[in-house]
C-alpha cells in the first residue's frame, strides 16, 4: 500500500485528537496524522480552529502513538508555532498557493527549518501556479516537497464537490516526475460514500499516496463533517483499495482510459449546462414571439464551430456531425 496521511479536517479537542491517533497508529499505511488548526471560513462567525491548543494536543499525539504530525499553514507565524510544538510537516491550502506573496512570505519562514512541505493545487487548474509555489518553497532548500490534488474550483455540474481534472496532476508527474503527488479524495469527494471511488482511482492514475480525512464522529465535525470518514469507513477503504503492478504493460493504456474518463464526464456536463441555457432561451423566444430556427443564426454558428475546431486539429466531417446532433436536440428542447 502506499503511503497515507490521515486525521480529522479540524484539531477539535484534546479527546477526539488522542482517540484518532490511537486509532491511525493501528493502521498500517498511516505513518502521518493530520490536522487543522487555523480555519479561517470564506464567511466569518463560525469555527475557525483551536490554534496553539491544537497544537499542544497534536504533540501529545505524537508523543504517545509516535506518528508524524501535519498542519496546515497560511502565514509566517503559522510556521513559528509549528517549529515550537515540533510538528514534522505543513501544507499550503488551497487559497494560499495560488497567491506567490503568501507562497514567498511561507517559504522564507521555512527555510533552515527542517520541515517537511506538501503544496496543495490551487482553487482554478491553473497548472503554473501550483508548480510555481512548489518551486518557492524549493528555493528556501526544502527539499522533496509534495504537491497534493485536492480538485478545482470550476463551473461545472459534477458529482463532486471539486471536479479532479486528473490531466492537471497527470502533467505535474511528467513535468516533474520527481515530485511525490498525493490525492485528497476528501475535499474532491466532498461526501464521505464518495472517497474510496475518489481513492481507488487515483492509486489507479499512479498518484504516489492518498491524503484522507478521519474523524471519530464525522456527523459531529465543526468543519466539513460531509466528507470525513470514521473509524470503520477508514479501515473498509484499506481493506478494499488495490494498487496495481506498475510494471505492467497495460498500465499505460489504463491511465488513458482514466483519463479519457475523467474528460467524458466534463464533456457531458458542459453539454448540460449548454443545454440548460438553451431551455432558458427557448422560454425567452416563446415570450416574445420569436422564430425557434433562424438560418442565418444556425449557418454563421455551424461555420464558426467547423473553422474553431479545424483550429483545434479536428476533422470537418466530425465537426458538423457533432453541430447538427447538438443543434437538433436544441431544437426540441426549444420546441417543448
Amino acid at each position: 500500500m502506499k503511503p497515507i496521511i490521515a486525521g480529522p479536517c479540524s484539531a477539535e479537542s484534546q479527546e477526539q485528537i488522542l482517540k484518532t491517533a490511537e486509532f491511525l497508529s493501528s493502521q498500517t499505511p498511516v505513518n502521518t496524522m493530520r490536522a487543522g488548526v487555523w480555519k479561517p471560513r470564506t464567511r466569518p462567525g463560525g469555527f475557525e480552529g483551536c490554534a496553539e491548543d491544537g497544537l499542544r494536543w497534536l504533540h501529545e499525539a505524537k508523543q504517545r502513538f509516535g506518528l508524524s504530525m501535519a498542519v496546515e499553514v497560511a502565514v509566517p507565524e503559522h510556521v513559528e508555532l509549528c517549529l515550537k510544538h515540533q510538528i514534522d510537516m505543513v501544507w499550503l491550502g488551497a487559497r494560499t498557493s495560488g497567491n506567490p506573496f503568501a507562497v514567498q512570505e511561507i517559504a522564507e519562514a521555512l527555510r533552515g527549518t527542517q520541515l517537511s512541505a506538501m503544496v496543495k493545487n490551487p482553487l482554478n487548474p491553473d497548472l503554473q501556479s501550483w508548480l510555481g509555489a512548489i518551486e518557492r518553497i524549493e528555493k528556501s532548500g526544502i527539499s522533496g516537497v509534495k504537491a497534493v490534488h485536492r480538485g478545482f474550483s470550476i463551473n461545472l455540474e459534477s458529482q463532486f464537490r471539486y471536479p479532479p481534472m486528473w490531466e492537471v496532476p497527470v502533467e505535474i508527474k511528467r513535468l516533474r516526475p520527481d515530485i511525490a503527488v498525493f490525492c485528497d479524495p476528501s475535499h474532491i469527494a466532498g461526501e464521505a460514500h464518495l472517497v474510496p471511488i475518489i481513492a481507488q482511482k487515483a492509486l489507479d492514475m499512479e498518484m504516489d499516496g492518498l491524503m484522507i480525512e478521519v474523524h471519530p464522529t464525522p456527523k459531529a465535525a465543526l468543519t466539513d463533517a460531509s466528507q470525513q470518514l470514521d473509524f470503520a469507513g477508514f479501515e473498509h477503504l484499506l481493506q478494499h483499495l488495490i494498487v496495481k503492478n506498475t510494471t505492467s504493460p497495460g498500465n499505460e493504456l489504463q491511465q488513458m482510459r482514466a483519463l479519457i474518463d475523467d474528460l467524458d464526464e466534463e464533456l457531458i456536463a458542459v453539454l448540460a449546462k449548454r443545454m440548460k441555457l438553451v431551455g432558458e432561451i427557448g422560454a425567452y423566444k416563446n415570450t416574445n414571439q420569436i422564430t425557434i430556427l433562424q438560418m442565418e443564426r444556425w449557418k454563421a454558428a455551424m461555420k464558426h464551430r467547423i473553422d474553431f475546431g479545424r483550429k483545434n486539429q479536428l476533422d470537418d466531417d466530425f465537426m458538423l456531425a457533432l453541430w447538427r446532433l447538438i443543434h437538433s436536440e436544441s431544437l426540441r428542447i426549444q420546441g417543448n
